[in-house]
């Protein structure tokens, strides 16, 4: 009788626990509010199987299409071209999305894959016409492993890796984080802003600064919008890793590919681009004093590199392409 009255005392805590837990949840959740859009422009929807894919638009119609796609993390989104969209937009027709499963674009409790995002990025290039391509960290793997069945002007992608996560994926990781109760408060932590801000400093940017005041509220609201565990529950368990070997895929392309590197980048670290640009046998230009995210912490630089220019001291071009 003590043994059942202890094991009923320990499931009354623990069912407590999770009441408070999924409480807490809502009303973090409650206190993010709707999310608006982080790029200055036109928001429109792309209608994907049954999603509505976000996307802003900006810049002539009739100039050259540059699509940019962020990469993957918690609280990935088309914001993370905040500081270049306008920039760009006054030369191309700009298109940013944010990604099934991120930002304002619908976040279905999918088990999201590689392949999933695979497709997502053919359907979405396939919808304008030979448009160059930016893509950042493991969104580049998707678009190269997919660029021979499109029509793209020119890639350039920005510390392109193909594994985000373990190998092999932990299936157990994912489904924790999907649960109801437990994977929401594990979710919450994990996204929790001492945690964004631990990111940002260690990985993202080598001057956290340079961020801008507001954009880590922002980041922390994106995490807790309804659905926003699923598409990273994939991404932490190693279930969006790519089966592309970039350097073998990038050097059968025929559309000229720019890898761009931060200096102080970790993940994955600069000795992994200038192997990759050796192996593909492709440009790389490096920016001195960034991580992660050169785009962010030199705009105006980055801008440049993308229209053909080589600005100032901020970077180096390290391996030119064979003719």
């Amino acid at each position: 009788m003590r043994i059942r009255s202890k094991l009923a005392s320990t499931a009354k805590y623990a069912l407590l626990g999770a009441g408070v837990a999924a409480a807490a949840t809502r009303g973090l959740k409650a206190k993010a509010g709707e999310l608006e859009p982080p790029l200055s422009g036109v928001s429109k929807l792309f209608r994907w199987r049954g999603m509505d894919v976000s996307y802003t638009e900006a810049g002539d119609e009739d100039d050259e299409t540059l699509v940019l796609l962020h990469g993957i993390n918690a609280a990935g989104s088309a914001g993370e071209w905040r500081k270049v969209f306008v920039e760009l937009s006054r030369e191309y027709h700009v298109v940013a999305p944010d990604l099934p499963g991120f930002g304002r674009s619908d976040r279905p409790p999918l088990r999201y894959s590689a392949a999933l995002y695979e497709d997502f990025v053919r359907d979405f290039l396939s919808a304008f016409d030979e448009p160059r391509v930016v893509a950042s960290s493991l969104t580049g793997a998707y678009v190269v492993g997919v660029a021979d069945e499109l029509d793209v002007a020119d890639l350039t992608l920005v510390c392109p890796t193909a594994a985000g996560g373990p190998e092999p994926p932990r299936t157990g990781i994912r489904e924790l984080l999907r649960a109801p109760v437990v994977g929401t408060a594990l979710f919450a932590l994990l996204t929790s802003k001492p945690s964004i801000g631990y990111f940002n400093a260690d990985h993202g940017y080598w001057d956290p600064e340079k961020a801008g005041e507001d954009w880590p509220d922002y980041e922390w609201r994106t995490t807790h919008q309804p659905g926003a565990r699923f598409a990273p529950a994939s991404f932490v368990s190693g279930h969006l890793n790519s089966d592309v070997d970039l350097a073998s895929a990038i050097a059968a392309l025929d559309v000229p590919t720019t890898l761009v590197w931060g200096r102080e980048a970790d993940l994955p670290p600069l000795s992994v681009g200038r192997d990759l640009a050796d192996d593909a046998d492709c440009e790389l230009i490096v920016f001195d004093d960034a991580m992660l995210l050169p785009h962010v912490e030199f705009g105006d630089e980055f801008v440049s590199m993308v229209a053909g220019d080589r600005p100032g001291r901020t970077l180096t071009v390290e391996h030119q392409e064979s003719e």
